[in-house]
């Protein structure tokens, strides 16, 4: 039991003054509205100063030229905390502070505030008013440093600079960083990238989860024991991409602001106590529903422990790897907001709906301010590199000249910001995702992926081979990416390379089952994905031959499922499930559904076969279009389908009129059709998780993609553009498609590479001498992709074959 003995919060008289003083100072300057916006930003939120001071500031337009009394609202627990309890409930003291106005702003400095840290939870702290309508209404801080029980709950005053004064990192930061005058120095280029998604990347779903795994690999390389071939594909990355760690939305029974994980329970007989139910946030989400709010923070979810400790302690543990230190790149997403951020935010952030939610309101100058004082914040977390998601959407309309232009301003401002830990500063590696003109007619062949990095040529631009709708599954990819691929080879030194990420792998969900599948691949659509996803030929040639930066997915080369899944959206949650059911089919197989930790909610209702969830799910995803998304008319023909052939478009769905299936046909309704897309996403977020995997890997291949990746490491070179002198083509027919080609290091051209690969088709003889004019009696085998036998296969280097996904790589010596 925490005492209730500390103080009454309170405003501190002098120390505001002083704060409205400095505020005033700014507004009065000859500044522009953006410098002065940028400048009062970084005092937004609350800050604790030490000696028992926090300072705090909101942005409330809304509240201007309102007569309404606002105050501060702070929460503080009076008993301990149990951060990984499901739910509890706390005593809290609960104290009122009156703030002082300034224009749109609210600011003061108040004494008595407690500040959380590792072990102890701080006071958590909003802003709260009765309107006009005799409502209570609720403004949170928009840019919190801890959140630990979700968007709509208050956030939590944090002791940073004592978290960043203890972190273990900080020599890491001293040699990478500057401190006081001088050029800021930008991170270096990693020469690969593993791109993870937290929560389903251990078996915990956490950044605790994440810091075991490469601790123990840490004590394994430490120790000289052997790797697993799970832990060999943590290895040989120079740099690990988090699919996005902000808050995401939250899901909703009703379109309410109140929070399902702190609520409200009961008031004691004293005024100034409150019991509150805390449940401990479980939202599932790819990451790229965020609300905006709180993106400062890392989402609750991601973290065990609830502290945002858990995100720095993963940091120190692979920036001191005993390998060399492996940066960290965040994927910040502020090119639009969810709808569920109009419950949460000033309508001032939103220009209004886009395909997403809501577009974002960089053109006003404090909007514009927030969203780079929510990124600052959050990179000084300790992050290397970030990742724009989606920077064709940040689009204005143009008064002067009447179109719609890109912000191409906002998108290079977010690339220089500066990050400080400790007083060391940085400027960050910067990726862009840009496919613009997308999403246009034909933005597929328009698209150039070069208008950022012609902008700034020491970023890097998502390539066209990794964008999202690549899909090599399909019979012919390579044949008909040929243009693409000729530009990766020529101009790509500044694209991120590579097949697989969270949005190739996700539309090889989606193929359409009468396409022409590549069926060279596998036996099965589940190896087919795999196989087109983790290919050893497409490997060898983007890691041994390519320019550019590789970049590979952790669920990809673990061969573990993998989904846009979200279990936050009770109003879209049906249709999401609709347009999500290829899943089923391009990754479930029935022996992983028939086991018995999968899919267990689903199970419940009655879907005991594989064969009749993907019936139930071919139907609805056909309904769901047909009749516009209207669930009432959807659950009407699902419910006539245990008794009729219910759907003229596709075959009989004798898989529901099974007795399980009957009797859950026929107790249907928009509730319960509701309640199975929920327990879908909640399956499949559990399904994808990689953890389930680890024993099930070819290790022949796992240690291939490994060394592939150390050799990349070795040979940096490999990065640029091709010259003149380098070769590079195809071999292809109606069966066949084979990359073969030879590049000179430019800096030593004694050192010299060649390869050849089989993207696809069937095994075919190989004669590179021929085909690239070279004396083969200078050149020995560097690599061979898994089932190559050196001795065997390749005795003879002037002819050989090359099966489907086969490849080889030679160096000259």
């Amino acid at each position: 039991m925490i005492s209730n003995s500390e103080k009454s919060i309170s405003l501190v008289e002098e120390k505001t003054q002083q704060l409205l003083d400095w505020a005033a100072e700014i507004a009065a300057s000859s500044a522009t509205y953006l410098e002065k916006a940028q400048a009062l930003v970084k005092k937004l939120g609350a800050h604790y100063l030490g000696n028992g001071l926090t300072e705090i500031g909101f942005w409330t337009p809304s509240l201007t030229g309102e007569v309404v009394e606002v105050y501060l609202e702070v929460l503080t627990p009076l008993e301990q905390i149990d951060w990984r309890a499901k739910e509890q409930r706390i005593t809290f003291k609960r104290d009122r502070v009156y703030l002082q106005q300034q224009g749109e702003y609210l600011w003061g400095v108040v004494s008595g505030m407690r500040a959380g840290n590792r072990e102890q939870a701080g006071s958590f702290y909003w802003l709260r008013y009765i309107d006009r309508n005799e409502q209570l209404q609720t403004i949170r801080d928009i840019v919190p440093y801890s959140l630990p029980y979700g968007i709509f709950a208050p956030a939590e005053l944090y002791d940073l600079d004592s978290l960043q004064a203890n972190r273990l990192d900080l020599d890491y930061f001293s040699r990478t960083g500057i401190q006081g005058e001088g050029d800021v120095p930008r991170v270096g280029d990693p020469s690969n990238i593993l791109q993870i998604h937290v929560g389903t990347a251990s078996a915990e779903g956490t950044f605790e989860g994440l810091t075991r795994i490469y601790q123990r690999i840490a004590e394994k390389i430490t120790n000289h024991q052997p790797l697993t071939s799970a832990e060999e594909n943590y290895l040989g990355y120079d740099a690990i991409q988090f699919l996005p760690i902000e808050p995401t939305i939250e899901f909703r029974d009703e379109y309410s602001p109140e929070s399902e994980f702190f609520s409200f329970v009961c008031e004691e007989k004293e005024e100034d106590l409150v019991q509150i139910e805390l449940s401990k946030p479980h939202t599932q989400d790819w990451g790229y529903d965020v609300p905006i709010l709180g993106s400062s923070a890392t989402n609750s979810t991601l973290l065990g422990s609830l502290r945002p400790d858990e995100l720095v302690d993963f940091l120190a543990t692979v920036h001191n790897f005993p390998t060399g230190a492996i940066q960290v790149i965040y994927d910040l997403v502020y090119g639009h907001a969810d709808n569920q951020s109009e419950l949460l935010i000033s309508r001032q952030f939103l220009k209004g709906p886009n395909m997403y939610g809501q577009d974002l309101n960089h053109q006003l100058p404090i909007v514009r301010a927030i969203l780079l004082e929510m990124q600052r914040r959050k990179i000084n977390t300790g992050a290397d590199g970030i990742r724009v998601d989606g920077g064709q959407d940040f689009r204005f309309f143009n008064p002067l000249s009447g179109k719609v232009e890109q912000d191409d301003a906002y998108l290079l401002a977010m690339s220089d910001i500066v990050q400080e830990i400790n007083g060391n500063q940085r400027l960050l590696f910067t990726i862009f995702e840009d496919g613009r003109p997308w999403p246009e007619e034909g933005w597929e062949e328009t698209s150039r992926y070069r208008e950022l990095i012609e902008l700034k040529p020491e970023s890097y631009q998502w390539g066209p081979l990794i964008f999202a709708h690549n899909t090599p599954a399909l019979k012919g990819f390579w044949e008909r990416k040929w243009s693409r691929v000729c530009e990766v080879m020529q101009i790509g030194d500044r694209w991120i390379t590579g097949c697989a990420n969270h949005d190739t792998v996700r539309r090889g969900n989606q193929v359409d089952l009468e396409k022409p599948i590549n069926w060279s691949l596998g036996k099965t659509l589940s190896e087919v994905l795999h196989n087109a996803y983790d290919n050893p030929a497409v490997t060898l040639w983007v890691y041994g031959f390519s320019p550019g930066l590789p970049m590979d997915f952790i669920n990809a080369t673990m061969h573990a499922p993998w989904m846009f899944f979200r279990n936050t959206d009770e109003r879209y949650g049906v249709k999401v499930v609709s347009e999500e059911i290829g899943f089923l089919n391009w990754s479930i197989k029935p022996s992983i559904y028939q086991q018995p930790q999968f899919f267990s909610r689903l199970k419940s209702l009655g879907f005991k076969q594989l064969k009749q969830l993907q019936e139930f799910g071919k139907a609805l995803n056909l309904l769901m279009v047909q009749c516009d998304c209207n669930l009432d008319q959807v659950v009407e023909v699902l419910k006539s389908c245990a008794d009729s052939h219910c759907i003229t478009e596709i075959a009989p769905l004798t898989e529901l009129r099974r007795a399980n299936m009957v009797r859950f046909l026929k107790k249907l309704d928009v509730e319960r059709l509701k309640t199975f897309a929920l327990m879908f996403m909640e399956d499949c977020y559990h399904v994808c998780n990689i953890s389930h995997y680890e024993t099930h890997l070819n290790s022949e291949q796992t240690k291939f993609n490994l060394t592939l990746r150390r050799f990349r490491q070795q040979h940096l070179w490999l990065r640029e553009n091709l010259t003149p002198q380098d070769r590079f083509n195809k071999i292809s027919s109606e069966e066949n498609t084979i990359f073969y080609g030879v590049r000179t290091n430019p800096n030593h051209p004694t050192e010299a590479i060649a390869f050849v690969a089989n993207l696809e088709g069937e095994a075919t003889t190989v004669t590179l001498g021929d085909w690239l004019q070279l004396d083969l009696k200078e050149w020995q085998v560097a690599l061979t992709s898994p089932g190559l036998n050196k001795e065997k296969d390749l005795s003879d280097l002037s002819c050989f074959e090359l099966g489907i996904s086969q490849a080889l790589l030679l160096k000259r010596f």
